[in-house]
């Protein structure tokens, strides 16, 4: 793990999200600058090899990263994290003419990027996308529509995954790289009572969109495949944020309790304050040891569905129950938007939406846990 990277992450959070944060939960628009100065700290190519113009940190390091990242504002880590993961596709499979024309841009934050699964009729499904590639002489015809897409208001970039052949084959479904600039694209943004400007959240429709034979980047029969492979990561790193803004809202909370007095001590000094903050402590501490795990098999390439699963439904969950929690320790002081606990509520239960909803993964690990026996 790269100490000196995480400290420029640690930099970068402190500086210029924290101080944004609280304009966005409320919907205020992202400065296109700090996508800019992301890159510049190198966030944008964590695990990009060096030889592309990355940082070529390991796993371990990127999920750090994230934590740190979401304990300032978990909506902009996840489109930071979204932009570098098609920056990374792109370092490993895209021809020498694509890394040319998209990775520089993706890696100073000049455009930011996204992958488009979910569609207004799928979502954990994958198999039942209906957006349709069709094959021509000069390349291939998209057509459908994308929802609910982190980056999807602004991204420039993205990987959309679309059947090639009947709706429902899991194995005809493709990966092709669009540029969302394109004629027939269009995008929109998705906005809900919670301010979705910082994850950039948005969709967009492709109408007889023209794309290249070398747009298909994974062919159908692997992307499948691949996509519940990459989602082991997706689902950890999703774990250590929820971790990352759980750990913040307890740092605040007990320096809160050494200055705030009431009944003429200090909050930290009434036992059942402090055993309130103590047991979202303990929490956390049984969260993080589970994302550790979870971690330490996807660095090291070994079989992460289970413990990935287990990972995100223990860390959403305790963000969850605990965060509240935390919040009435604060008292009203806790509503103020400088505080970062309302847009962590808020984010806690956007977190159990995606790379899996909590119900549907607790399903998974059933059927995994059996599948491994006694």
């Amino acid at each position: 793990m790269s100490q000196a990277f995480l400290d420029r992450v640690a930099s970068f959070a402190a500086e210029h999200i924290t101080p944004a944060a609280a304009g966005w939960s409320m919907g205020g628009d992202l400065d296109a600058s700090i996508y800019e100065m992301a890159g510049q700290f190198g966030i944008l190519g964590m695990r990009v090899p060096q030889s592309f113009g990355g940082q070529g940190v390991d796993f371990t390091t990127l999920a750090s990263a994230c934590s740190i990242l979401a304990g300032a504002d978990f909506g902009f880590a996840m489109s930071l994290v979204n932009t570098h993961n098609i920056a990374l596709r792109l370092s490993e499979i895209a021809s020498d003419t694509q890394k040319q024309r998209y990775l520089p841009s993706l890696l100073n934050g000049k455009i930011s990027a996204c992958t488009a699964l979910t569609e207004p009729g799928a979502g954990s499904d994958f198999a039942a996308v209906t957006t349709k590639a069709s094959k021509t002489d000069t390349g291939w015809l998209l057509n459908g529509e994308k929802t609910w897409i982190i980056n999807g208001r602004h991204a420039g970039l993205s990987i959309v995954y679309a059947q090639c052949r009947a709706i429902g084959d899991a194995g005809g479904i493709g990966a092709f790289l669009v540029d969302l600039n394109a004629k027939g694209v269009t995008r929109y943004a998705i906005d809900s009572s919670f301010a979705q400007s910082s994850m950039g959240t948005g969709g967009f429709t492709l109408q007889d969109v023209e794309v290249e034979h070398d747009a298909l980047l994974i062919a159908p029969g692997t992307a499948f495949k691949a996509i519940l492979t990459e989602i082991n990561g997706a689902r950890t790193y999703v774990a250590a944020m929820c971790n990352g803004m759980l750990g913040k809202a307890v740092v605040d909370v007990a320096t809160y309790g050494t200055q705030r007095t009431s009944f003429g001590k200090p909050l930290n000094a009434i036992p059942s304050w402090q055993a309130a903050l103590s047991e979202a402590q303990t929490a956390l501490d049984t969260s993080q040891t589970l994302t550790a795990r979870a971690i330490d098999l996807v660095n090291t390439g070994h079989d992460a569905q289970l413990a990935a699963a287990q990972a995100k439904i223990e860390a959403v969950t305790c963000a969850q129950r605990q965060l509240p929690e935390l919040l009435q320790l604060m008292g009203a002081e806790g509503l103020r938007p400088e505080h970062p606990f309302a847009r962590h509520i808020a984010a806690a239960q956007i977190a159990g939406f995606t790379d899996g909803a909590t119900n549907i993964l607790k399903d998974r690990v059933a059927r995994l846990t059996a599948r491994k026996g006694p």
